[in-house]
């Protein structure tokens, strides 16, 4: 068997991804309490999310360009995106840090516990660690995150970030025009 570059390459990107996905789900999260959620899209799938940041960038913006179509390019060239979100739930801690004075109301008001985006925070840390241990270029990107939701494949009480995996002979997502 002969396997070239490109098709190592992109095995090599689905597989710290999967990689990316357990180190998610077993980082340190606030009172145990597991809300995380990972999806790895790649293929077709990649696409249409670099379409659709594209869209709501023309919808949401006017029609002049933002950062959104300048992150659907670098999305449109990975070889894989992993989307870690956090399912919108409280933790009972009634500490107030939501800006509520106690869970009930913060979740009454639709409002969002802070603890849970910590636990997003943690968990996309330990993710990219293991993307830069394995020597896999990625970025966090929160604009394709937020066009996830809007897609078929997202539950819309989560919350998501994204992170573009590219394995080339230079990162597209730092340096860019």
């Amino acid at each position: 068997m002969v396997i070239h570059s490109k098709q190592a390459e992109e095995a090599a990107a689905l597989e710290v991804a999967q990689i990316m996905c357990a180190s998610a789900r077993t980082a340190p999260k606030t009172k145990g309490k597991d809300n995380i959620e990972t999806i790895i899209l790649t293929g077709d799938d990649v696409l249409s999310l670099a379409d659709k940041m594209e869209e709501i960038d023309k919808r949401d913006n006017g029609g002049s360009p933002t950062f959104f179509t300048m992150n659907a390019g670098n999305i449109r060239i990975s070889q894989a995106v992993v989307l870690i979100g956090i399912k919108k739930a409280t933790y009972g801690l009634n500490c107030g840090y939501c800006g509520y004075k106690e869970c009930a109301s913060c979740h009454t008001a639709d409002g969002v516990c802070a603890f849970g985006n910590i636990d997003l925070g943690i968990a996309v840390g330990s993710a990219v660690k293991v993307a830069a241990d394995n020597n896999v270029d990625c970025r966090v990107m929160f604009s394709a995150g937020k066009c996830a939701k809007e897609m078929p494949y997202t539950d819309k009480d989560t919350t998501y970030l994204a992170i573009p995996l590219s394995v080339s002979g230079k990162s597209p997502y730092f340096d860019r025009k």
